[in-house]
């Protein structure tokens, strides 16, 4: 960052917002297609009634027509088919994709199509098409609109999947998506488009690298590694350690696949420690991956085993009170570490 940038402080929903806006200025060929992320279909009394179910797309559809900014049919199979249909046409489409949940009924498109079409064309067609999606717990909407699935996608190759954790690296990683020639999958998490973030932001256009983990905190004694939300709740964690005198470094992972897997290995073989905090499904989770990828490239340098936090192996309550059991906390974070640190 330059000192001649403009830097403020906004919000996640502001930062994907505003990414977006600035690559559909920057780039005729990007176009958003979506549910309700016009508002009204046709109806010019109800334009912008929405900007999508999480007001990411306000405002664009004034700014760029109907043309650019799409509402679709309820149909997840149709406008994610047709999103990676116009990326293999030229266009760099960003596709709405409301809750990951979803992703089921559009699965062909994105791990058939999408995800093949570069490497069964033999490198001739490219498939720049991002996918934005919501994630999470936390927020009383129950299982359909609660998971968090991102372990799912990265199974796959041809797929890129990012997760950011504050607007900086949210703008920069959605521009960077917007710009890639790959599929990209972005995984906003609902809990933090509601926060109040010090991060501060370029006003300017700025793209976060995908494939690279910010090493949030340096520490000497353990590692807490966090994913979106759980980076957040990783650093409140830290703060704990720390007053019971433990020096801890935070990683915040990012982008899930290219995953960074030499600043993993680097910061355990340092501290000797790892806590892993996913709010994904344990089984077969990213958490999983990363304590296989530590216990089999690291394991001399281990003082304990991995330690994974993570919801049960269950659906996600609708109740509050046994919603709240589920997500990864702060209190569970530092219950892990001391037993890895004690």
């Amino acid at each position: 960052m330059t000192q001649a940038q403009t830097v403020r402080q906004i919000s996640f929903i502001q930062a994907i917002n505003e990414a977006l806006r600035q690559e559909m200025h920057r780039d005729p060929d990007v176009i958003v297609m979506g549910e309700d992320i016009a508002g009204g279909g046709e109806r010019e009394d109800f334009q912008d009634a929405w900007g999508g179910p999480m007001r990411l797309t306000k405002g664009l559809v004034n700014d760029f027509g109907r043309l650019r900014v799409r509402d679709t049919p309820i149909s997840e199979a149709g406008f994610v088919g047709a999103g990676v249909g116009a990326a293999a046409s030229g266009l760099r489409p960003v596709v709405d994709l409301m809750y990951v949940s979803f992703y089921g009924v559009c699965a062909d498109q994105i791990t058939n199509n999408a995800a093949k079409m570069h490497y069964m064309f033999g490198g001739k067609v490219k498939v720049p098409l991002t996918i934005m999606t919501g994630i999470g717990a936390g927020t009383n909407s129950a299982a359909q609109h609660s998971e968090t699935l991102y372990s799912i996608f990265t199974h796959f190759p041809g797929l890129k999947c990012v997760v950011p954790s504050n607007p900086y690296n949210a703008k920069g990683l959605m521009a960077a998506a917007i710009r890639d020639d790959d599929p990209v999958i972005v995984f906003n998490n609902r809990q933090l488009m509601g926060l109040r973030f010090e991060d501060n932001v370029p006003e300017e256009s700025y793209t976060v690298e995908i494939g690279k983990s910010e090493l949030k905190t340096q520490g000497e004694d353990i590692t807490l590694l966090g994913i979106g939300y759980t980076t957040r709740v990783c650093m409140e964690a830290a703060a704990l350690l720390e007053e019971r005198g433990y020096s801890v470094e935070v990683l915040d992972l990012l982008s899930l696949s290219p995953m960074d897997e030499d600043a993993i290995l680097s910061s355990v073989k340092k501290t000797r420690k790892i806590v892993i905090v996913d709010e994904d499904y344990p089984r077969c989770s990213i958490a999983t991956d990363i304590s296989a990828l530590v216990a089999e490239e690291a394991f001399d340098y281990l003082d304990a085993p991995p330690k994974r936090v993570t919801p049960p192996h269950t659906q996600v309550p609708y109740s509050r009170p046994l919603e709240a059991l589920f997500v990864p906390t702060k209190e569970k974070v530092l219950a892990a570490a001391l037993e890895v640190l004690e």
